[in-house]
């Protein structure tokens, strides 16, 4: 019995000695990590002492850029210039529409007689502020108006044979004050209403007040310029979508449908009134005027008319606009004013320069 207990006095002994391999492996495991650790700060510092060599830190504590050489493996990206295409979009704007350019007129050299007596060919003015009021008064003129031609509206029978129908357009262009009349007389003749929806787009503020005659101006789309159609190529490029409608006269400036067709819009040209010869049977003798005035073809082809056996002799005649000059020449007249020119913008401003040279002698 003896013997078997020192056997099992061995074998717990045996465990025990075991068990106890482990925790001195433990310790020798633990003791070797250490070792380790404290080798990694000291790379660390090394690396540390590298970089401070290489790149030195800013007096701000930014990062500062190596001015050394990059390295041959390294890949240096140089950016690509602009192409002269896109320099010159940016630079060169061009505008939205750009107006044909018209030749030059030319003017005689008629000599220069005294001035008295000019005759214009428009009605007169209702107050004294007209620039002709003011010009007899510095050059001391005797000024006599007299409209050369009248407007007369189109019939609704006329009319329709044009096959025009108002209510497929949604925008008007009216050009001036006759042209707003004219177009809603004939809605009222042909007893169509017109639609609040309905978009106006005038050439100048007075046109658009004018329309108060006819509509309710704050409860509309109205839209005008500074005189010009091309004041209203952005609002009009805005509507492309929109079909307009242009009331016009028999006699017309082509460079509206011009600017029309360059937008590429989508319009229709109707003439709702046309311009007719005035009756000027009154008048006995047009050479006892030294200077007649035109604004319009129309009134050049009224004098023709009215005057066949018109011989201008010493009668200059003055002409505004292109269309009319050209209508001077074209009957077979002598051109001795024109406006607008480079230096006088208005034909009064023109003859005032006419005068100060004529009447010097």
């Amino acid at each position: 019995m003896a013997v078997k207990k020192s056997k099992s006095k061995k074998a717990s002994t045996a465990k025990k000695v075991k068990g106890g391999k482990k925790p001195l492996a433990k310790k020798a495991k633990s003791s070797k990590k250490p070792s380790k650790k404290a080798a990694k700060p000291a790379k660390k510092i090394q690396a540390k002492a590298k970089k401070i060599l290489v790149k030195p830190a800013s007096p701000a504590g930014r990062k500062v850029k190596s001015a050394s050489k990059p390295k041959k493996h390294e890949v240096v990206k140089i950016p690509k210039a602009p192409k002269p295409e896109k320099i010159k979009k940016e630079k060169t704007k061009q505008p939205a529409y750009v107006p044909p350019v018209l030749p030059k007129i030319e003017v005689s050299n008629f000599p220069k007689h005294k001035v008295k007596t000019i005759l214009v060919s428009q009605p007169k003015p209702d107050n004294d502020k007209n620039p002709y009021i003011e010009l007899a008064r510095k050059h001391n003129l005797i000024i006599d108006f007299r409209q050369f031609i009248k407007v007369e509206g189109l019939s609704s029978q006329d009319f329709r044979l044009q096959r025009i129908e108002i209510l497929t357009h949604q925008a008007v262009i009216l050009t001036s004050k006759l042209s707003v009349d004219h177009y809603f007389r004939m809605c009222n003749e042909m007893r169509i209403t017109v639609p609040e929806t309905m978009k106006y787009f005038c050439i100048n503020e007075q046109t658009a007040y004018y329309l108060q005659k006819y509509i309710q101006y704050r409860k509309r789309k109205i839209f005008f310029g500074h005189g010009t159609i091309g004041d209203l190529v952005d609002v009009i490029k805005k509507n492309k979508e929109e079909k307009f409608l242009l009331p016009v006269s028999d006699v017309h400036k082509e460079q509206i449908c011009d600017f029309l067709d360059e937008v590429k819009v989508h319009y229709t040209k109707g003439i709702f009134y046309r311009t007719v010869a005035a009756d000027l049977s009154d008048i006995k003798n047009l050479n006892e005027y030294d200077m007649l005035v035109f604004y319009t073809p129309a009134g050049i082809k009224s004098l023709k008319h009215n005057f066949p056996n018109f011989k201008q002799g010493n009668t200059r005649l003055a002409a505004f606009g292109y269309a009319t000059a050209q209508m001077v020449k074209q009957l077979g007249y002598r051109l001795d004013i024109f406006a607008p020119n480079p230096l006088n913008p208005s034909m009064s401003g023109a003859i005032d320069t006419y005068a100060k040279e004529a009447n010097k002698r």
